[in-house]
């Protein structure tokens, strides 16, 4: 229980940090070829997981990987690493903040019929009952928006499949690789093909023609993302994965939330639609409060 709390705080953690990277990458896509924008951020933080697993002792479990394992790796950085990120920043350019927010965290409802498929993860009525909760929230949040489903929104929607496939994948290879291994993988070997991609289509020149303006985004999203990333595969070791994707959609609150100060926009619709989702979460992770003492029930035990 110890180390499933652990992991609920790190996937909490994944949540607050994904609910400000899609507001801000809005900001940073705009600016940039989302091309571009999706290898500097991703080269960049490739480069960070580099450095952690060279100073730590993670260096010499690397190097004795057999090929199995080494495959595993290349597929999370094709399927999870490169793939989703161009689809997704390229739709971001073409639809808003907060329907790429919604669509990516209906990644959960795809994650569960793949984790009791693959993984033979259980779902149990809290989850269904929970996720209920976070569909209903999550269409309130929309229906203010005049929802469109539009080509940006068909881009995003293939990088959420793209994860739920990687994020599965990525939970049984940790059952013998610790999170920042997997999370190095995923993100080398992402930047990698997308480099290759570049070179396919000819805008590979143009990583060296960025400006100060767009070298500042990206280092800006480029520090979200690898936070994102070393809470996610570290939490998602010790978490069901069906129920780490739910926790997620605790960030789509905070990227409502940012756009309408933004705006200068506060609709009460939003703060009854956090409350649905918030209600759906704890369903879900079935939370009981006893005074001054929280506990996760069995019901994570799926």
């Amino acid at each position: 229980m110890k180390n499933t709390n652990k992991g609920l705080l790190l996937i909490l953690s994944t949540a607050i940090i994904s609910g400000f990277s899609v507001f801000i990458n809005k900001f940073g896509v705009a600016i940039n070829n989302s091309n571009i924008f999706a290898f500097a951020k991703n080269v960049t933080v490739a480069m960070l997981f580099t450095a952690i697993i060279l100073l730590l002792k993670n260096r010499k479990l690397l190097f004795r990987l057999n090929g199995k394992k080494w495959l595993q790796l290349i597929i999370i950085g094709l399927i999870g690493g490169s793939i989703p990120f161009l689809l997704f920043f390229k739709g971001l350019s073409m639809t808003s903040a907060v329907q790429g927010a919604f669509i990516h965290k209906t990644m959960f409802i795809f994650v569960a019929i793949l984790a009791v498929l693959a993984l033979k993860e259980k779902i149990n009525k809290n989850f269904l009952i929970g996720g209920l909760f976070l569909i209903l929230g999550n269409l309130m949040m929309l229906k203010s928006l005049n929802f469109s489903f539009g080509l940006g929104d068909g881009l995003i929607f293939l990088a959420t499949l793209f994860w739920a496939a990687e994020n599965v994948l990525a939970k049984y290879v940790l059952h013998d690789l610790p999170g920042n291994i997997v999370a190095w993988g995923r993100m080398f070997f992402g930047a990698i093909f997308i480099l290759a991609y570049l070179v396919f289509i000819g805008q590979s020149s143009q990583v060296l023609s960025l400006n100060l303006s767009q070298i500042k985004w990206i280092a800006l999203t480029a520090v979200l993302l690898f936070g994102y990333t070393i809470t996610w595969y570290n939490g998602l070791k010790d978490v069901p994965v069906s129920v780490a994707t739910t926790l997620l959609l605790s960030g789509l609150p905070i990227a409502t939330a940012l756009t309408a100060i933004s705006t200068g926009k506060i609709n009460p619709q939003d703060i009854f639609s956090g409350l649905l989702i918030l209600t759906g979460l704890i369903t879900i992770l079935g939370i009981k409060t006893f005074g001054t003492k929280t506990i996760i029930t069995k019901s994570l035990n799926y």
